[in-house]
């Protein structure tokens, strides 16, 4: 519980300083290292700490920006950016759009919205099992192994199965007829 409220305070604190420069602060926020809070940023995350502050930064640029006729270098600044090149670059890269065409009304923009940690705790509901000694029984199959493209491996394995004629003596294994369809479980 503590290690995520201090996730949540170093996170308000990126929050509260993304017009400014953030350094190694954020991770004293956090009561930790440098090092130690990027690793655990990133593993309850799957961003790092610069992809989340540069992604909430184009955010906040892009509504700053939209509709209005602010200077695109003004904001560039404001979040950052040493140069309305660097600026643009890293907009579109987000967004899909240049910061003078995200001025414009009706423009789609993405937004990347600030982080926020919950605990969810799992298995609240009971289950009644019972367990039970069943009669042995009999496997008939083929196996395959996947081993990179699924769509194209498994429908090929299904095709030549019913080429050579594996798909027929599988069903007469099972004394089905020949040509019934067959259910095919697959482990990937």
């Amino acid at each position: 519980m503590e290690t995520l409220r201090l996730l949540r305070d170093a996170i308000d604190y990126i929050e509260a300083h993304l017009e400014s420069e953030i350094r190694l602060e954020v991770a004293k926020t956090a009561l930790s290292s440098k090092f130690h809070f990027q690793r655990m940023f990133h593993a309850l995350t799957r961003f790092t700490v610069t992809e989340y502050i540069r992604n909430r930064r184009l955010t906040l640029a892009a509504e700053a920006l939209a509709g209005t006729n602010v200077k695109v270098i003004d904001i560039a600044l404001r979040y950052g950016y040493d140069s309305p090149e660097a600026f643009t670059k890293a907009f579109i890269r987000l967004h899909g759009v240049s910061p003078s065409a995200a001025k414009k009304n009706g423009v789609k923009l993405k937004a990347f919205p600030k982080i926020s940690f919950q605990i969810q705790i799992k298995g609240e509901t009971e289950m009644n099992y019972r367990i039970v000694e069943e009669k042995g029984y009999t496997v008939v199959g083929k196996d395959v192994v996947i081993r990179s493209d699924a769509y194209e491996e498994i429908p090929a394995f299904v095709a030549e199965i019913w080429r050579d004629g594996t798909h027929d003596r599988i069903n007469a294994a099972l004394g089905r007829e020949s040509g019934s369809l067959l259910w095919i479980p697959f482990r990937l």
